[in-house]
């Protein structure tokens, strides 16, 4: 048996990440180690997952001008995080009254409640209810 264990995510700083995962997404902070990179300059490992969920967010801080570069474009414009709720109204109100920029209304689509919305680096996500 095999399953996703983390996915890494390119962000500019780590408490930032760590706020919003955490007090926005009421994600879990599953580990915030000190680590060095493969060249010996410190790091952070960083770990964010739904409450409830296998699968969690390497918090990885951006390191270097290429990596800078890609924050908040990761997917290329596109929606590549998908956070499915059992309660997507209450969801989506606490995420607009903590501030979450939302680009689409919600709709209703034959998989569910979906709305896309920016991650506090402007990923591009959505936001997932039951149909």
């Amino acid at each position: 048996m095999a399953h996703l264990e983390l996915v890494a995510l390119v962000v500019r700083d780590y408490d930032a990440a760590i706020h919003f995962f955490v007090e926005v997404l009421h994600f879990d902070l599953v580990e915030d180690t000190p680590s060095l990179t493969n060249d010996g300059r410190p790091k952070r490992w960083v770990v964010v997952r739904p409450r409830g969920a296998r699968t969690g967010i390497l918090l990885a801080r951006a390191d270097g001008d290429r990596q800078a570069a890609i924050v908040g474009q990761q997917f290329a414009g596109r929606v590549g995080l998908f956070l499915r709720v059992d309660d997507f109204e209450s969801s989506y109100q606490h995420m607009i009254a903590a501030g979450v920029r939302f680009v689409s209304p919600p709709r209703d689509e034959p998989y569910g409640r979906v709305a896309v919305f920016l991650d506090l680096e402007g990923n591009r996500w959505d936001l997932l209810g039951p149909a």
